[in-house]
């Protein structure tokens, strides 16, 4: 990699089937100076949680194969670890404020990338960096 990252000391993970989605998503993060994960299903994402104490931030499609949605993810995760700040996103499931966990944020693909910038450049700041 050999990038130098703003943000480093915490990750964001990305958990998304498309690979080429997944590729964008993650490109996205790293070229805004966040470290960033990937998963292709709830499941790997659990894994990856367990294994990385600095991820702080779960970016999930809802629709992925496995053994839970995203948005069963998102409950997980919150529940389990609840620092960690939740963005969903959707281009087939219409996603009301109650299908989501507390204080998750929710973006309708094709989202804008200035939008979800936005939003972790604020997460960033909460956290302190």
């Amino acid at each position: 990699m050999g990038q130098s990252f703003a943000h480093a000391s915490y990750a964001v993970l990305v958990v998304e089937d498309d690979a080429l989605l997944l590729a964008e998503a993650v490109d996205m993060i790293e070229d805004a100076g966040f470290i960033a994960y990937e998963a292709r299903n709830a499941d790997e994402a659990i894994r990856k949680l367990e294994r990385h104490s600095e991820i702080r931030v779960l970016f999930t499609d809802v629709d992925m194969p496995g053994s839970m949605d995203g948005l069963k993810l998102a409950r997980a995760v919150r529940d389990r670890w609840p620092p960690v700040t939740i963005m969903v996103t959707s281009g087939h499931v219409d996603v009301g404020e109650n299908d989501m966990p507390e204080n998750g944020l929710f973006f309708a693909k094709p989202y804008p990338p200035a939008s979800v910038m936005k939003a972790l450049n604020g997460i960033a700041a909460e956290i302190g960096n």
